[in-house]
This record gives structure tokens, sequence and C-alpha cells, in this order.
């Protein structure tokens, strides 16, 4: 079979990340293999998103440089996948043109007929179509890159929640989870490929396998656990309101799951969070937060934040800022609102303008910067167990102890924090310190979104229990 060239331009979550691989992996029996060079491919496709405005924004620039792109090669087949895809489907076949294909999210496994259509007839297709369930043929696995240690596996699809600021229920559809089955065998599939960790993807994991009478979320996690060769397990993402005791428990009891969690918030305010449709109160956050580090009093917890909402007071701001000070996350992510198609909050009155909204956004990010660099600080000393992903894209610093000839290496803690470590280059010749291999880690410096440390042992072939470790200096 000829050999094809296939370009995808991923935007979004971690479940596009996923389903990129996925869309690799069913379009290889066609012949289809990757390339970062987008002006030589025979195929390129646009996986979007559209949970931000700017997400959106960003799939149509790259959809119209695609255009020039295909001025000079009539032959590239061009084609849009994604949360973008779902929504305006047939819409976007008139308004661009050199666009063969829309398929939407649930049309992955439905790629390979269409392509082949495409490549005999040179007609064009849109698929939006959604389907009730999650397990179609799978699993399909794409390639694992050289040094990928880590791989994502989703075991669920879609949402029930409807958040009134979310369009995931309206293009990612119902909430579905696969078979348990399904996804032990993805995962030693990914094993056997040298993957040492693992992240389950979902909407909402905390609610797996509640619809259709599977095994809970934990129960999941402890079949995971017990997988040969897996070294970590992480997931995201999860819902407070289904954060169960169960759940929190399962840090305390199972030694691969990493001690972190990402539990989104959105706001500190009951009253923008009763409006947003989230189903849990403040004081109930809380709890959870409680239960969590009772159980795991070291566990690491990142959130999600939404900066004015609509009818968002400035007491109800100081109300988020407040939770952030009491909370004291490790890290958070944080947007300004954005009307989305389809999703109720848009047509809510009491609109924020840009300008306040810029302003929250920047004192919110500032709290926590100020929180995170003290976490950081206060690191140091200690020492962690990273596994090691290879070498650093370029932590840059003028302390001469960072510098040549050492080398830059990098690497995640239990806790998901990001270390970058030097390695001397007798080791390297020695080919003694290896991507995937365990290292412990003497933190010596401390920085904004990372931490510098100094090698004290490595390389481990396992990850010797929760795979962190601290060791007073």
């Amino acid at each position: 079979m000829k050999s094809k060239l296939l370009h995808i331009s991923t935007i979004g979550c971690q479940m596009n990340v996923y389903d990129t691989n996925q869309i690799a992996g069913v379009l290889a029996p066609l012949g289809y293999t990757g390339t970062d060079a987008i002006e030589t491919a025979d195929m390129a496709i646009v996986n979007t998103c559209t949970i931000r405005e700017k997400a959106e924004q960003k799939a149509f620039s790259l959809l119209g440089r695609l255009a020039k792109i295909k001025i000079a090669n009539p032959s590239l087949i061009v084609a849009v996948g994604g949360c973008v895809a779902q929504q305006e489907g047939e819409a976007i076949l008139k308004r661009m043109p050199h666009v063969d294909l829309v398929f939407g999210t649930h049309a992955i496994f439905r790629l390979p007929e269409m392509v082949r259509r495409i490549e005999s007839s040179r007609c064009r297709i849109v698929d939006v179509r959604l389907s009730e369930t999650i397990d179609v043929d799978g699993p399909v696995t794409g390639p694992v890159t050289d040094g990928q240690v880590s791989a994502f596996a989703t075991i669920m699809r879609g949402c029930d929640n409807y958040c009134t600021y979310c369009v995931v229920p309206h293009v990612r559809g119902r909430e579905s989870s696969r078979h348990p089955d399904r996804i032990i065998e993805e995962i030693r599939t990914r094993v056997a490929q040298r993957i040492r960790e693992v992240t389950l993807l979902g909407q909402n994991v905390n609610s797996y396998g509640n619809k259709e009478g599977l095994c809970s979320f934990a129960e999941l996690l402890a079949r995971v656990n017990d997988i040969d060769g897996l070294d970590r397990i992480r997931f995201t993402t999860s819902h407070p309101k289904d954060l169960s005791d169960d759940l929190m428990h399962a840090f305390g009891r199972l030694e691969k799951l990493c001690n972190h969690i990402h539990l989104p918030v959105q706001s500190g305010d009951d009253g923008i969070l009763k409006r947003m449709n989230r189903k849990y109160t403040r004081s109930a956050y809380l709890e959870k937060i409680a239960g969590l580090r009772a159980v795991c009093p070291d566990i690491a917890i990142t959130s999600d934040f939404i900066v004015g909402f609509p009818g968002e007071t400035d007491r109800q701001f100081q109300a988020t800022l407040d939770l952030i000070e009491a909370i004291r996350y490790d890290g958070l992510f944080a947007f300004m609102y954005s009307d989305r198609p389809s999703a109720p909050a848009a047509a809510f009155s009491g609109k924020i303008a840009e300008s306040v909204k810029k302003e929250r956004l920047q004192a919110l990010l500032n709290l926590q910067d100020g929180i995170t660099r003290e976490k950081h600080q206060a690191m140091v000393g200690r020492t962690l167990r990273v596994l090691v992903e290879g070498p650093s894209r370029g932590l840059r610093s003028d302390d001469p102890a960072i510098a040549a000839p050492q080398i830059q290496w990098t690497g995640r803690s239990s806790s998901n924090h990001i270390i970058h470590f030097a390695v001397p280059k007798v080791l390297l010749a020695k080919k003694e310190l290896l991507t995937g291999a365990f290292a412990d880690i003497m933190i010596e410096g401390a920085y904004a979104h990372s931490l510098w440390g100094r090698l004290i042992r490595g390389p481990m072939n396992d990850a010797q229990g929760k795979g962190e470790t601290t060791i007073a200096a």
C-alpha cells in the first residue's frame, strides 16, 4: 500500500489529544503515517475545541491557512474534527469551500470509510451523528512516540450535568461509560509498548459506570492498579458533587494512584455556583477538600475557575479569592467567561464588561502565583521521586550550577510537579539514566511553574510505592 502523509493539528483538552491518537490509529490501515510538515501532507486534520471562544477562533485560523496550502497542493484532503465540527456541521462546508470532510466527536471509527470515499470520488462529507454508546470497535491505539512514558485512556464520553456555561453535552453527547474490560485491555496494550503512567479521561470520571450499572470509578481504579508493569495512575476531570468517600480513600489505599487531584470549583460563591448549575455549595466543596487531605495529607490539589460569569458582583468575586486563599491550591487554570453557542448562560442578563473580567482574572492569577511560589519554595530541601520524561525543553538560568556541561532533564513527581534536574554527561555516556526510569531528586530551586533539583539516586526500574518520597535535607 502506498504510504500517505497525515498531519493532525490538535486544539483543546486531553480528550482531544486522546482522540487524535485514535484518529491516527484508525487511518493507519489506509496507509497514513504522521508528519509534522503540513505543507507535504496528503491529508490535514484540525481536531478542534469549542469550550472557549479563543480555541474556536484558533481552529478557523488554522483552516484559513490550509486554504492557501491547498491552492499549492489541490489533492490535499482537508478535514475538521472535534467539538467545533460537531457544533457547526454543514455550516463549515458552506463557510470554507476548501474543506472536504467534517466529522463529529462520535465519528472517529467511521473515518476510514469516509476517507476512502473522498479519495475515490473527491466528494465532500459531513458526519456529526451521535451514538448512544462509546465502545464501537476499540480499543484502537495510535503509535507511541520515542521516549513517551505516559498515555491517556478514555473511560467515558459526554456529560449529563448541563452546567449553564458549558457546551460539552451538546458537542460530546450524553454521558456514556466504556466497559471496564475494554479499558483494562487498552492499558495493558500501552504497558506492553513501554508506557509507565496512564491518565484516565472523562468529562466527569467520578460518575463512571453509574448509568450502565458497571463498577464504580474507585473499583475501576483498583483494577487498573493491579496491572503488572504500570507504575502510575492519574485521572481527570472530577466533578465535586460526585466525589465519593470510596474515591477519596483510594488515595490512601492504591499505591500506584498519584497524590494529585484536579477538582474544578469554578467559583467560590454559592449564588454563582447555583446560577452555573454546579449542584454543590461552597461548604460542601470545602468538606471534600478536608476529606481528601485527611486521607492523603500531602495531596496536591488543582482547580478551574471562571471569572466574570453573568451577574458576578465584586462581593461574589471576592468570595472566590477568599476560597483560593483558604484552600491554597497547588495550581489552577482560570478563564474569563465567554458566551458559547447552545449554553444557557449565553442568554443570561448581567454580562460583565471585558475590562472588568480582565482585571478579575489578573487579580486571581496574581493571588495564585504568590501561593504557588510559596509552596514551591517550601519544597526546597525535600527529595522527590520523579518519573523521567526526557531532556528538558529549556529551563534557563544564570546559575552556573544549572549550566553546561550538565545536561538538563525533566520529569514529574507523583504530585504532578514539573522538576528539572542536571545529569552529568558521564551518566548519559553510560546510558545509566533513561527516559521512563525513576530518579530521586533533591529540590534546590523554586520557580513559578517548576522546580529545579539535583540527582540523588537513579535510575530505578520501578516506582517503589506511590512514586514520591520525602527526605529531610
